[in-house]
């Protein structure tokens, strides 16, 4: 334990600079004793750790001195060395930059955990695009992503799907999800996500913007996509289907799959159950119907059905049965 909170002080100073006794302290969940002890002991193995006096001292490292990375655990090389994803980092144009820095990390390990992490790396691979897709490669990914690293504003042309406008965008930071890059900026309305597949030109303003200090990139989307979750599924439908409907309504969204799972089917002679299902407005809903086909048949409410009506009419005119 003390091994590892000695190499844990290092990390600390050595990636934040200086820091006090206090704060390292409750960084590692120790006492402010403890971690003078532990800085003594530092200084007795050589390492050059200095404290400065004063109302904004602490402890830090002498400039220029880096440790390497020895203290890494098995499982923790092993993870590093599966958390790479070659495809994105490509297509952010950091490829070259993954692969050099895999180097140094298999040359900083210990020589007994080289073969370690690249096994791991050559038995386990990380493909984050669907099915029968390579996925779509935005045009302005490494613009935008130039742009989230430098903190400068950028104007683009959208497509929101209803219509196409300029907007001017201070681009907090880009998100993978699915196979599918977004952008999440801030306008003067608030944050707002925007599909990088649907920007369809970018012009950098080189005008600087803060970045404010508590924003946090995977807290917010998180926060985003509960919300977005809650208002898409404005109402539940009533339905009957067949075990093989049930299973494709499953593949929907998960919070559909979730709400079939809390319920208890009951199938009758012929083999279908009804059910309670969540729905989004009906023209989207009928969409995701039409899909599961003849598996599943909406019972309500009665706009959903029409709707479902009208398509199976539309569809029987079409192949010449009425």
């Amino acid at each position: 334990m003390r091994a590892s909170r000695l190499l844990s002080i290092m990390m600390l100073l050595q990636a934040r600079g200086r820091m006090s006794a206090e704060s390292l302290a409750e960084e590692l969940e120790v006492s402010v004793r403890t971690i003078y002890r532990d800085i003594d002991q530092l200084s007795a193995a050589g390492v050059p750790v200095y404290a400065d006096i004063g109302r904004n001292g602490g402890f830090a490292l002498l400039d220029g001195w880096r440790t390497r990375l020895t203290g890494l655990t098995a499982p923790e090389a092993r993870a590093l060395f599966l958390s790479g994803l070659p495809g994105p980092a490509g297509e952010l144009g950091l490829g070259d930059d993954v692969a050099a820095a895999e180097l140094k990390l298999l040359a900083a390990l210990p020589a007994d955990w080289q073969g370690e992490a690249q096994r791991m790396a050559s038995r386990f691979h990380l493909d984050p695009k669907g099915w029968f897709s390579t996925g779509p490669r935005p045009e302005f990914l490494k613009a935008v992503a130039e742009a989230v690293w430098s903190e400068t504003r950028i104007v683009i042309r959208y497509d929101s799907w209803t219509q196409v406008s300029e907007r001017l965008v201070e681009p907090m930071g880009l998100v993978l999800k699915a196979g599918i890059w977004y952008l999440v900026g801030r306008r003067e309305a608030g944050y707002r996500t925007y599909r990088m597949s649907q920007i369809q030109a970018l012009t950098p303003t080189g005008e600087r913007f803060e970045r404010p200090a508590d924003f946090d990139l995977p807290v917010h989307w998180q926060q985003a996509t509960q919300s977005f979750e809650r208002e898409i599924y404005i109402g539940l439908a009533r339905v009957r289907a067949t075990r093989i409907g049930i299973s494709r309504l499953k593949d929907i969204s998960q919070r559909v799959k979730d709400a079939i799972d809390a319920q208890a089917l009951v199938f009758d002679a012929d083999g279908w159950a009804e059910l309670d299902v969540p729905v989004e407005e009906d023209t989207w809903s009928a969409r995701e119907m039409t899909r599961v086909g003849a598996e599943v048949e909406v019972l309500a409410p009665q706009s959903l059905r029409d709707r479902m009506t009208d398509i199976a009419r539309r569809l029987a005119k079409s192949y010449g049965l009425i």
